[in-house]
């Protein structure tokens, strides 16, 4: 099929479906908000995006997802899902149905569901490794920050080009071990840090609009999936995005490889672990800056959601009400 005929797949199947799929998934998921068990919350939310998936007249391969196939029954690496596709086209599919399970199980702010459909071939093939990434909203000159640039050099670079000083930047980072000279060195610099629990794609999404999250910079190393769908929700939205994949022993640079991964000192731009074009979109669980979560009442359920479209760069934020609760059983 030509590329025309792919985005013609695209617009018909996807133009609020996909979001649909989020919504649905968020609503399972905040059934078991703030009830401790993870495990749960993981379950219910992958059930249910693979059904919403199975329903749509698409044929997608899932490219990110929760696994390989002997670690995940469902929504693995390679699975085909889908009513099929009317027109005979493939799409590629990157799927996180819950993208922070212990935010969600605490009832901590940032859970989202996340789900991004592409032409075939348009998402970076990444195993369930580690990847080191730097984000900065959109604006500024290309390479503007990089990952082999120290914090300081990173967060001079972005005060200059925003014409504030550096304890004027705040910085994202996930609160983890791993990270505590990161850490150390932010605050040597004079930035102001926003430490999260978990949820590394919000915590990029936010540096696209830090005057509504308050995030100038992502730094940190977390899940490479998770690296891609952040670099998915960029490329539709705005903002820069550099990852390293992190292969420090033998079992994950065998992972790699088996993706086709064998640059393992290469840095990846938002182009390089996306192309063409492409749909993401998210819905929130619990309430962050990103978007509100989902609110349960006697009569109705109510959803806040954005979907985008890397080729337009549209972005609709959508509240939801569904007054027929019952459709999400």
């Amino acid at each position: 099929m030509s590329d025309a005929a792919a985005r013609t797949e695209l617009d018909r199947a996807l133009a609020l479906d996909i979001v649909r799929v989020t919504e649905a998934t968020a609503v399972a998921a905040a059934r078991w908000r703030g009830r401790g068990d993870e495990a749960a919350v993981d379950k219910a939310a992958a059930a249910v995006m693979y059904r919403e998936i199975a329903r749509l007249p698409i044929e997608g391969v899932v490219v990110v997802g929760e696994g390989e196939e002997e670690e995940s029954p469902i929504l693995y690496i390679g699975e085909t899902i889908g009513a099929g596709s009317p027109a005979g086209i493939t799409l590629d599919l990157a799927v996180d149905p819950i993208e922070g399970a212990t935010l969600c199980a605490k009832a901590l702010p940032n859970a989202l569901s996340v789900f991004a459909v592409a032409e075939h071939g348009s998402f970076l093939k990444v195993p369930a490794i580690y990847m080191d990434k730097i984000a900065i909203g959109p604006g500024y000159p290309d390479g503007l920050v990089d990952l082999d640039a120290s914090p300081e050099e990173n967060l001079k670079a972005l005060a200059h080009a925003k014409g504030v000083t550096v304890s004027e930047l705040t910085v994202c980072i996930l609160d983890r071990p791993r990270h505590g000279k990161l850490i150390e060195d932010v605050r040597a610099a004079g930035a102001a840090l926003r430490l999260i629990g978990d949820g590394d794609i919000a915590g990029v999404i936010h540096v696209a609009d830090p005057h509504e999250t308050g995030i100038d910079m992502y730094l940190g190393t977390g899940g490479a999936p998770e690296g891609v769908l952040a670099a998915a929700a960029l490329a539709c939205i705005g903002g820069q995005l550099q990852g390293r994949l992190l292969a420090p022993n033998a079992e994950d640079r065998l992972r790699a490889k088996a993706a086709g991964i064998t640059e393992f000192d290469r840095k990846y731009a938002i182009d390089d672990m996306v192309s063409g074009d492409l749909s993401f979109a998210a819905t929130g669980i619990t309430d962050g800056s990103f978007l509100g979560g989902v609110r349960f009442t006697k009569d109705a359920v109510f959803t806040q959601s954005v979907v985008m479209r890397a080729s337009t760069r549209t972005v609709r934020w959508i509240k939801t009400v569904h007054p027929d609760a019952s459709k999400f059983a």
